[in-house]
Formats: structure tokens, sequence, C-alpha cells
């Protein structure tokens, strides 16, 4: 629908760098997997985020799964997971035949809890890996956090996948841990219509996941495999869209923040109404923007009346721990993960929202009280 404002939707450059980089893999015919985008993609992204190697692949969730097989996670292996998060980052653990702990969030960041993470690992001390999520844009402690991790030798991997473009006391997130991992989905502050990037310090295992995305082919004539591969490789046309995006990153940050801060000069006098974690030491790209309620307005309240006038919004992630697929599995914490659940709203957050269509959806909101 045309005059729909959405959550978070795609946002091509006016530029239209995009475009450049996919005209000529189509003026070279370099159409299929793999191509000069894709490895400028990679050197250009890791030069962004400060880190020594990334691998393009094909979604953030792909990701996830390889940077959990180059830790060597197995089947009985328990990996801790954020229980506040999207089911992306938990569904690798599940694909590696492995178990997942489900970890509660603090009320400081909204992400992993490190007095839950080391009560945890009080219960569940012979732990492969950990993930770690940047919730809508906010970094977790990493600092606790690594240090747990650290002492219990276990290696951390960063789902960064919200969070491109903000940063952890002067770090991109995601460049913190063993590994990190973003995604380019279509509602991504950038996207490549679909997609995600693998990174680390480590070469041999970025290399090593190459191998495994490119469906393990060893070095032969014929087609040899001595492992198991994955079709995960990001394709030479997703790349070039995202080196034309990664030029626009900083603009989509700045938008994201401004649509923040005007949710916020507008709507924060309301009663009963929080803003999501604002920590001065950090940076959030404020993928978005957030609330929670505590008064007499309801989350669904607040949906119910903007989707009236054909506008999206959203709850907060619901905890993995209460998902129908992941319940048998043990959670650690103190419920605080349920509370913004129940009452957390997304706004729209779309980059291409105009001051008037922001002043709409303040309007409708004030009218709620």
């Amino acid at each position: 629908m045309v005059n729909k404002i959405f959550l978070s939707s795609p946002h091509m450059s006016d530029e239209g760098y995009e475009m450049e980089y996919v005209q000529e893999a189509f003026d070279t015919n370099w159409i299929a997997p793999l191509g000069k985008n894709v490895n400028e993609f990679e050197n250009e992204f890791a030069i962004n985020v400060g880190i020594k190697h990334a691998a393009a692949l094909s979604s953030g969730t792909a990701a996830i799964h390889l940077a959990l097989k180059a830790i060597g996670v197995e089947e009985g292996d328990i990996v801790f997971c954020p229980t506040l998060t999207f089911s992306a980052t938990a569904n690798p653990i599940i694909y590696q035949s492995a178990t997942p702990v489900f970890i509660d969030s603090d009320e400081e960041t909204w992400n992993m809890c490190p007095k839950a993470l080391d009560e945890a690992f009080k219960k569940y001390p012979n732990v492969k890996a950990v993930i770690v999520v940047h919730l809508y844009g906010l970094s977790a402690n990493m600092d606790a956090i690594m240090e747990i991790c650290e002492h219990h030798n276990v290696k951390v991997i960063e789902d960064a996948a919200e969070s491109l473009g903000s940063y952890y006391k002067g770090f991109h997130t995601g460049t913190i841990g063993d590994y990190g991992v973003f995604s380019f989905n279509g509602n991504k502050i950038i996207t490549t219509s679909g997609g995600g990037m693998l990174v680390s310090n480590n070469e041999e295992r970025i290399n090593k996941t190459r191998f495994w995305a490119t469906q393990a082919r060893d070095q032969a004539r014929h087609y040899e495999h001595s492992e198991l591969g994955y079709n995960y490789r990001m394709s030479n046309i997703s790349a070039g869209i995202g080196r034309g995006q990664l030029k626009v990153l900083d603009d989509r940050v700045a938008k994201k923040n401004y649509i923040y801060n005007y949710y916020k000069q507008e709507l924060g006098s309301l009663e009963g109404i929080e803003f999501m974690p604002n920590e001065e030491k950090n940076k959030s790209n404020y993928w978005l923007s957030c609330i929670t309620l505590q008064g007499k307005v309801r989350p669904f309240e607040i949906i119910e009346a903007l989707e009236k006038e054909n506008i999206e919004a959203r709850p907060i992630w619901k905890p993995m721990h209460k998902q129908p697929y992941f319940s048998e599995y043990a959670y650690v914490g103190k419920n605080v993960a349920e509370k913004l659940f129940e009452n957390g709203v997304c706004l729209p957050s779309d980059t291409k929202i105009s001051d008037n269509g922001l002043k709409k959806i303040v309007e409708i909101i004030k009218g709620l009280w």
C-alpha cells in the first residue's frame, strides 16, 4: 500500500549507489553467486566496523549457524542464548542438535543479564558457546558478559543483526566477541534484500566458514566433498546492493536517531510511558524506537489505533522460553523479559517517515491518553 507507514522497510539511496554496482554485475554477466561485489562488500564492511575478516552469507541466521559450527558446537552441547530475541537467534542452536538455555534480560539494557548469565554458569558449567544479542540497536553489557565468559573459557557470538551502526564504548557492536553476526534483511537499517555477514579477527575460521557456505567443495577438478556443506553464500547482485547501502549507513543511523528523539520529546511526558534505555557511554542506532507502558493504556491499544490508520507497530519480541517450540528448554532469570514483552511496543521507525507522518503517529498515540 502506497500510503502505509511501515515499522521499518527497505530504503534505497537517493543517489542510486546500489544500481551502479548491480549494473556492473549485469554488464559483466556476473549474476551468479560470488564475484567482485561479494569480495568488495566483505572488505568494505570489515573496514567499516573495524574488524579484520568478514564472510558475506545468505542471511544472518546462516551466519549464526556457521559461527556455532566454527566454535565446534555439536549434538548435546549447551549454548546460552537470550530469551528476549527473535527465533533466528535460537534456531541455529537446534540446527547443530545442541541444547539452548535461555537467559533473562536486565532492565538497564533489555539484553542478556550478566547476573542471570553468571547464575546459569553455576547451573550448567559445561557450556560450549554464548550468544549475545544487541536488541533493537541497544548494546548489551559486554564488559560484564565478556568477563564471565572469559572466566569460563567460553566463546562469544554477538548477534548484531539489529545493531549495525551501534557502538559499545567506542567499539562497533559485533566486533567485541569471538564472532559477530549482522543481518541485511529487508527491515534492517541497511538491506541487500536478504543476506548477512559473519565477522571475526580469526582469519582461519572465516575462511573455513566460506568453505562450508559454498557446499564444502574441496580443491579438485571434480566435485569432491569431505565435509557437510551449505548453500549459504551471498549472491553478487545482493552484495552490490549492500555496497551501495553501506554508503548511506550514517544517514540511516542519523534518521533513526531523529525518529527516536522526536518520539521521546513528544511522548516522554505522558503518564506511564518509558522509553528504551539510552546510555551515554554507548551509542545506539535506534533501529526501532521502543516504549514500555505502565499505566491505563496498553500496548495492543496503541498497535490497533495505529493499524486503523494504516500505520504499522508491533509488540516487543515474545521471549523464547514462552514460545511453544522452545518451551521445553531451560530458562534462567527473574521474568524481566516477560514484563518487557507484556508492556512493550515497537513504534514505527521507518527511515522514510516524514515529519508529517511522525506528527500523525504522535497525535494518534496522545489521543489514547
